[in-house]
């Protein structure tokens, strides 16, 4: 499913952890591992301060290859790494497309590494341009197994939502995960400013169970069970808060958000989920 699968590293927590998930599905599942340690590197500083180049470079070797005998010594497994001058999110990209990558595993992280509260800039603009899936791993290096027993897809019957639902079906044929769709109806006052009556919220409702049903369909024609389930409200708050009920441990989604497609910037639903959700995010291409 995953043959070659491209790490955005930065030797941050969250980074580690990402190799770590990586790796662990290659060890169970095959394929190989790029490590991609990006410097960035403007010209106003090449100017005042250009011997930093070189330093940034030999720590970058010296961090990657502390990675690659950390892996190797703990799962058997042998990895590439690429040191690349440039910004973060083009340079991931770039790689990403060159070596024909199926999936890119990531922290959250922005430039500064963890500093930032929410989803670093670097982690957004990969999803949005990304060639293949993105992975964002955020939990210890401990926990990480690169198997998937218990999984929450958000489902809204769009395209996005659709393809994420397959994506859900493989990785259960691999590792038997139980799948779990979440149909989340929005407030119905914040969106046309009105009382919700109780005839508006029983069409509502019958909405959801027309899409949900048609998830099912999607599953009986792959062979495969699922759950499902319909919530009201924010979608995000909804979504995180149902995969720590269930412990789920991978939430499959869309890079646009939910019920609504920006091209230009990450869908709010999915940077939010991402930026507080305690497990795994696959963000399906």
């Amino acid at each position: 499913m995953y043959e070659t699968i491209l790490v955005g590293f930065d030797e941050s927590l969250f980074s580690k952890a990402a190799l770590k998930e990586a790796s662990s599905w290659v060890k169970r599942h095959g394929g190989k591992i790029i490590l991609v340690h990006a410097i960035y590197f403007d010209a106003e500083e090449f100017t005042t301060v250009p011997e930093q180049l070189e330093r940034r470079a030999e720590v970058g070797k010296r961090i990657c290859y502390q990675a690659q005998e950390d892996i190797t010594s703990e799962l058997g497994i042998n990895i590439e790494s690429l040191i690349c001058e440039g910004e973060p999110p083009e340079v991931i990209v770039e790689i990403a497309q060159g070596k024909k990558a199926d999936l890119i595993a990531l922290g959250t992280y922005g430039r500064k590494g963890l500093k930032r509260l929410l989803m670093g800039s670097v982690t957004s603009s990969i999803i949005v341009n990304s060639p293949c899936d993105v992975l964002v791993v955020k939990k210890p290096c401990s926990e990480c197994t690169g198997r998937y027993g218990s999984i929450l897809l958000p489902f809204d019957g769009s395209i996005y939502s659709k393809k994420s639902l397959n994506r859900a079906f493989e990785l259960s044929k691999i590792d038997g995960a139980e799948i779990n769709v979440l149909y989340v109806i929005p407030r119905y006052e914040e969106m046309v400013e009105f009382f919700m009556t109780g005839a508006i919220r029983k069409s509502l409702y019958n909405e959801a169970e027309k899409v949900l049903a048609s998830a099912k369909d999607m599953a009986s024609g792959q062979g495969i069970s699922i759950k499902t389930e319909i919530k009201e409200g924010n979608a995000a708050e909804n979504i995180i808060e149902t995969a720590e009920k269930q412990k789920n441990d991978l939430i499959i989604m869309g890079p646009y958000g939910y019920r609504g497609i920006d091209k230009a910037i990450m869908g709010s639903t999915t940077e939010r989920v991402i930026a507080n959700a305690a497990c795994p995010v696959l963000c399906v291409r």
